[in-house]
């Protein structure tokens, strides 16, 4: 009997431990995605419009210098602490590891600027490439993340916090905050250059809008494969078995 709760008890660790490495591809397939659209000079992302204005700004000492990924994850903290104050005694605490996952976010962010640090745009065919394939992989890596069931990001807890307490449907408010961000990066633009930034909000901002929820949504039905590979308990015990041998193989 103690030797089946105890396995039990294994079980759910190794479960949630796979869930959250799923996560974390699901997380760089996102930041990647991200990168490729700031890259394009298009116009970044809508989560990424406000800490890329913001960061640019930090190279020219006109606020403290920061990467995209270091301020996303100031964004994320004052996304949670929204939360907070909209929730107040309804708040879970539960929902305090999206800092974790918005952490975790920011660097990868800052990982795939790195990576993609190579990637050159300099024709017109060269950027809308970019954006493309960017607005592509942060599609199929918000529709893997989704997937995951764990806590949802700061992004997308503040919407669902205002949806419980006003009762106002979820997609119109992740719209409202949306398009809230997309305000707040152009009044930023003007007050720190006096002008439209189109690099930092242009057509690619309104393309990656649309685009991304259409991946999204075309791939939520065809992830069936995702959802066999997150809940397969032989999957899990091979990959941590194989981990375990190498950590002792080479300690």
């Amino acid at each position: 009997m103690i030797k089946s709760v105890s396995l039990l008890g294994r079980d759910r660790i190794i479960g949630f431990v796979w869930q959250h490495l799923l996560l974390l591809v699901s997380l760089y397939f996102m930041t990647l995605g991200v990168a490729l659209c700031v890259r394009s000079n298009l116009g970044s992302s809508v989560i990424s419009a406000l800490p890329m204005a913001f960061s640019i700004a930090g190279t020219q000492n006109l606020v403290p210098p920061l990467t995209i990924g270091g301020y996303t994850n100031v964004m994320n903290i004052i996304l949670v602490l929204g939360q907070i104050l909209v929730l107040r005694k309804r708040f879970e605490k539960v929902q305090l590891f999206q800092l974790i996952i918005g952490f975790v976010f920011g660097a990868l962010i800052d990982v795939n600027m790195w990576a993609t640090s190579f990637v050159d745009c300099s024709t017109m065919m060269q950027q809308t490439v970019a954006q493309f394939v960017g607005c592509t992989v942060m599609g199929i890596g918000i529709a893997f993340e989704v997937r995951c069931g764990s806590v949802t990001m700061p992004g997308e807890g503040l919407p669902v916090a205002i949806s419980r307490v006003t009762g106002c449907p979820f997609p119109k408010i992740k719209i409202a905050v949306d398009v809230s961000l997309v305000v707040l990066s152009v009044v930023s633009c003007y007050m720190f250059w006096g002008a439209w930034q189109w690099n930092i909000i242009g057509p690619g901002t309104l393309f990656a809008m649309f685009y991304v929820g259409y991946i999204v949504k075309l791939l939520s039905g065809h992830l069936g494969w995702f959802d066999r590979l997150l809940c397969r308990p032989g999957m899990r015990r091979y990959v941590f078995g194989l981990a375990r041998y190498i950590y002792h193989r080479f300690k």
